[in-house]
């Protein structure tokens, strides 16, 4: 069995001492706020949390239940460090996001703020704070914070523990793989490979899930989309038995990525049903359902559903597939978003890019097309010019993207970026009309979690917010929600 041991050590180290001053009064059980105002000289110790063993980390401000610091650190130290900041999680919400641990039952989500330096100044916001190095060589470090505790503790512990566990992988991932099912189609009389990722009615959500075993999220909003925006797939009822969604013939496309000014991944839903008494065949084009259907020997159902259909292979083209097939926390967005095509086993596997929630929550996206051309191409999805007509759409939803401060995950080499609705809300939409966020002054730069973040520093005239404006257009990303956990 492990031994978990935690030996805290509360007010002096042998080489410093340390000053909490309190200058606030005003408290009301866990809402009370307090001043912090130190200066300290720490040695690090070996990093207690699951999976950390051979490396080092110098606990500042500990983490303590309900409790949320906030402020301003300057440090300089004997040896590069990252900057560690912990946040309170819930245990539910624990998978999908980086965490730390040390027995594997209090779960805190963890920010890694690679500075390789010895010294810099970072504006912090969470439930603990300390300097880390991801190698086992012990480091000092002379640390100044000015801030505010806000929570239940009255006072500052200095923590250094020592462990004996076994160790363990890190929970998660800053991207990771989510294998898809696929289907295949018809379009002018060859074959295409294609993904649902989304609906617009629950119903039929439900329906694919089921057929798929891979969940459709449901998107309301996209029915919003104007008909002349979307494409159309011709779905059969009836007829040949098949691999269809209804069990009958392969699904009709009315365009391929090939034709470039045409495409979008949307598509209307025309439900197929052959009349009684006609003698049932294989359609395999647009043209040829349409021709039928004015024979009298279809009949149309325009049911009003919208899905997301991005396609994966079309006739003479295909999503770019990697090179790099490992998918690991250094990956970028260049290079193409998928690491396998498996026709024998109709799967497809993307790249899940990982990005905050409107609330913080971690959440997990695929990029499937955009425009404009330039940014399609980097990241090796279709461009889909018609997209842009989205722009103005009431239903198309804002992603915010980071150009500068923070080096990350997101698809700028900055942080991860922030996204305005979970795929649990009525506004869900795929579609993502892209911001971008600089900071005026990048040495002030600290993580944004959330879209209160970005409202509260952008009032406060630290960041700048505007339309991304790649090659003079507007960007418009298709990027589902999905779980890759599935």
């Amino acid at each position: 069995m492990n031994r978990l041991v935690i030996i805290l050590i509360l007010g002096i180290f042998t080489t410093g001492i340390l000053t909490v001053s309190f200058i606030s009064d005003n408290f009301v059980d866990a809402n009370s706020t307090k001043k912090i105002n130190f200066t300290k000289t720490i040695t690090s110790s070996q990093d207690p949390g699951q999976g950390h063993e051979n490396q080092q980390l110098a606990l500042i401000l500990s983490p303590n239940e309900g409790t949320l610091y906030d402020g301003s650190m300057t440090f300089t130290s004997s040896e590069p460090v990252e900057i560690v900041v912990l946040h309170e999680i819930n245990s539910n919400d624990a998978k999908g996001q980086s965490t730390w641990t040390i027995d594997g039952n209090t779960i805190y989500a963890i920010s890694l703020i690679d500075l390789k330096t010895k010294s810099n100044s970072f504006e912090f916001t969470g439930a603990a704070l300390a300097l880390h190095s991801l190698n086992s060589k012990e480091f000092t470090a002379t640390v100044s914070v000015d801030g505010w505790i806000r929570g239940q503790p009255t006072e500052v512990i200095m923590q250094k523990i020592e462990v004996q566990k076994e160790s363990s992988s890190l929970l998660s991932r800053t991207s990771v793989a989510a294998t898809i099912p696929m289907h295949e189609g018809f379009y002018n009389g060859d074959s295409i490979f294609y993904i649902i990722t989304d609906s617009s009615q629950q119903e039929y959500a439900e329906m694919i899930t089921k057929k798929q075993g891979w969940k459709v999220e449901i998107a309301p909003t996209i029915e919003k989309i104007s008909e002349d925006t979307l494409q159309k797939i011709f779905i059969f009822k009836n007829g040949v038995k098949g691999d269809g969604i209804y069990g009958h013939q392969k699904e009709v496309f009315s365009s391929t990525p090939s034709q470039e000014l045409e495409y979008i991944a949307l598509n209307s839903v025309i439900e197929v049903t052959w009349k009684k008494g006609q003698n049932a065949i294989i359609l395999e084009s647009s043209e040829e359902v349409i021709k039928a259907e004015k024979d009298g020997r279809i009949e149309f159902n325009k049911i009003g559903v919208v899905i997301n259909t991005p396609q994966i292979i079309w006739p003479n083209g295909q999503m770019l597939v990697r090179d790099d097939k490992e998918i690991t926390d250094d990956l970028t967005f260049g290079g193409g978003q998928i690491t396998e095509i498996n026709k024998d086993e109709m799967t497809v596997t993307f790249v899940a890019h990982r990005e905050w929630g409107p609330d913080g929550k971690t959440i997990y996206y695929i990029v499937t097309d955009a425009t404009p051309s330039g940014p399609a191409k980097m990241m090796g999805v279709p461009f889909s010019p018609k997209s842009e007509n989205l722009i103005t759409n009431s239903s198309t939803v804002d992603l915010f993207q980071f150009q500068n401060g923070i080096k990350g995950s997101g698809p700028l080499g900055f942080q991860a970026g922030i996204a305005t609705v979970n795929s649990d809300h009525e506004n869900y939409n795929p579609i993502s009309r892209i911001h971008i966020i600089e900071w005026n002054n990048p040495e002030n730069a600290k993580i944004l979690e959330t879209v209160s973040d970005i409202n509260s520093f952008k009032t406060n005239d630290l960041i700048s917010v505007s339309l991304a404006r790649p090659m003079n257009s507007h960007y418009i990303m298709n990027s589902p929600l999905i779980d890759p956990f599935q």
